[in-house]
């Protein structure tokens, strides 16, 4: 089981260079693809201004690394170009450059043109717990915003496939909601009542899914105890299901500014791994962020 970032980073080394392609490139992109590429994650396939992005790599480690550059000004046939690369198999892993997010969703999840391949695509931040050792996952925090019960299963187990990656060997699933009755009123409370169902009954396989759990409950089998719960989920999760992406975004959010703990994270259920550009997330674990996605690329884990 991988616990911490370094862990991820250090089995990345293990897997053979990725090429990666990036669109729109800029000045941060070429740093970090410099320390990725002599981390020996991938090699680098840049598009955009030829001239601009020489003169960017110019003086930067990446100019003694391996990389490539093909000269296309126009942003939106850069982008278009790298995810054709991607899917001709000239490319592994796509990486959003200059682009705007909602440019970029839209180009990878055109339903002719673009990279999805599962019925749902879900993004998943993933933390380190220093103290406890361990890593865990809180999905969906950027991409469905009031997702159904069905979308919720689906992206459940683009999560299972994540926690798989990381050697998560049964996963542990909270199924957020604000309280930990079932409420009629509270439809977030049904929807978690349901999947926890569907974990008793083997429908997810080795996992064990509790649910509703409200924050307190999730995190402390006191807190879960006082209120006549118990679960081997309470006090030690590995994956935390939000019921739609206020709440999600909002917790991954205060984690990192209040809570001041890292951050990095994965789209799922798209054909290649793609990496998206939050502000939320630190330069270093940009880096992370990349070599997740060479492990995907390894065990083919992002597929939906």
């Amino acid at each position: 089981m991988l616990k911490s970032f370094r862990e991820i980073a250090e089995a990345a080394k293990k897997v053979s260079a990725k090429k990666l392609v990036v669109s729109s490139v800029k000045k941060t992109d070429v740093e970090l693809l410099s320390e990725a590429a002599g981390a020996g994650f991938i090699i680098p396939l840049m598009i955009g201004d030829g001239k601009g992005i020489e003169s960017m790599i110019d003086g930067t480690p990446l100019a003694g690394l391996g990389h490539e550059i093909v000269d296309e000004k126009d942003s939106e046939r850069a982008l278009s170009k790298a995810m054709r690369f991607v899917r001709e198999g000239r490319a592994d892993i796509l990486m959003q450059g200059a682009v705007t997010h909602q440019t970029f969703m839209d180009a990878v999840l055109d339903a002719k043109s673009g990279l999805r391949k599962g019925k749902v695509v879900s993004y998943n931040s993933v933390f380190q717990l220093m103290k406890q050792g361990k890593l865990i996952l809180v999905t969906d925090t950027f991409i469905n915003n009031n997702p159904t019960i069905a979308e919720k299963q689906l992206i459940l187990e683009n999560a299972f496939r994540l926690a798989d990656i990381l050697g998560i060997d049964v996963p542990k699933v909270a199924v957020l909601a604000a309280i930990e009755q079932i409420n009629l009123h509270i439809p977030s409370t049904l929807d978690a009542a349901i999947l926890s169902k569907m974990s008793e009954r083997k429908q997810f396989g080795r996992v064990v899914v509790e649910g509703p759990l409200d924050i307190d409950c999730a995190l402390s089998q006191v807190a879960a105890a006082r209120k006549g719960l118990r679960s081997v989920v309470s006090g030690n999760v590995d994956i935390y299901l939000v019921p739609e992406i206020d709440t999600g975004h909002l917790l991954a959010e205060s984690l990192v500014f209040f809570g001041r703990i890292e951050t990095a994270g994965a789209v799922m259920g798209m054909a290649n791994p793609v990496i998206v550009n939050l502000p939320f997330v630190s330069d270093a674990s940009r880096v992370v962020e990349i070599a997740l996605a060479v492990l995907l690329c390894g065990k083919g884990g992002n597929n939906g």
